[in-house]
Parts: structure tokens; C-alpha cells; sequence
């Protein structure tokens, strides 16, 4: 089986708000993604996804959808991963590692400059490090200054 890819994104600003850009983007260029997290923070990105853009629809749903709809959309919200393990990348907004996360070939992380979510961040990294997974980290602030 191949290695895991993990990719965690570091210093967002509105880690809502970046995933957004992040999802657009995938969406665009055909990708299928499947995030996770809490319900809570489902729900307030579903909210988000409707509304950050005024020009750009981001094609998604919450796992609850019909089973044709799961099929043709790229982005899937669900506090389940491993129930829907389909997508080929996995978007973690959640304070854990997300369950089944080994079926997947490529994991973005999200970590904001909040001291809990940071070390939240780190205890994953860790545990993702002791599984065999391939990591890699993107500083954003540094990206944006360029």
C-alpha cells in the first residue's frame, strides 16, 4: 500500500475561510475531497461555502445527501470519514485524526496561530508520523509575503 501524504497548512489566518479557497480550488480543478470535522465546524463551512464568494460556486453537500448526489460531487462534509472513504483527498478541520485516515493517499491539515489548535497540530503530527506517513508542512504567512 502507498504511503500517506500529509500536508499541514500552518498560520491560517481563518482556517474556515482558507479551506474555502482550498475547496474551490480542488473543486476547479476536478479533484474529489472529503473534509472532516465536528458537526458544528461542518456546518458553519457548509454556511461558509455558500456565501464567501459572490462570483464562485463551490459544488458540495453533507453526507447525509442521496446516494447519486454523494457520487457526482467533488466535496463531501461528514464527521465520518471512513464511511465515505471514495474522495481521494481527506480535508481535516477536526481536533483529532480523523478515523480510517490511512485510506487515503493525501491528507491537508489546516492549523490556524491559536495555541490549542497548534498544539492540537502537533499531537496529530506526531501520531501521524509514527503511522509511516509521508509529511509536509506549508507555512501560509511566509507564502503570502512572497
Amino acid at each position: 500500500m502507498a504511503t500517506t501524504k500529509v500536508e499541514f497548512h500552518t498560520r491560517a489566518a481563518d482556517r474556515l475561510l482558507y479551506a474555502c479557497r482550498l475547496l474551490r480550488k480542488a473543486a476547479a480543478s476536478g479533484a474529489r475531497v472529503l473534509v472532516t470535522a465536528e458537526e458544528e465546524t461542518l456546518l458553519q463551512l457548509d454556511q461558509l461555502l455558500w456565501t464567501f464568494s459572490g462570483t464562485d460556486f463551490v459544488p458540495h453537500c453533507l453526507s447525509e445527501a442521496p446516494t447519486q448526489v454523494l457520487e457526482n460531487i467533488p466535496i463531501v462534509l461528514t464527521p465520518n470519514p471512513q464511511a465515505h472513504a471514495t474522495q481521494t483527498i481527506l480535508l481535516n478541520l477536526g481536533a483529532d485524526l480523523p478515523t480510517g485516515f490511512t485510506q487515503f493517499g493525501r491528507i491537508i491539515e489546516i492549523v490556524s496561530e491559536e495555541m490549542n489548535d497548534k498544539q492540537q497540530a502537533r499531537s496529530r503530527w506526531k501520531r501521524y508520523a509514527s503511522a509511516g506517513c509521508a509529511l509536509s508542512s506549508h507555512d501560509l504567512q511566509a507564502t503570502a509575503q512572497r
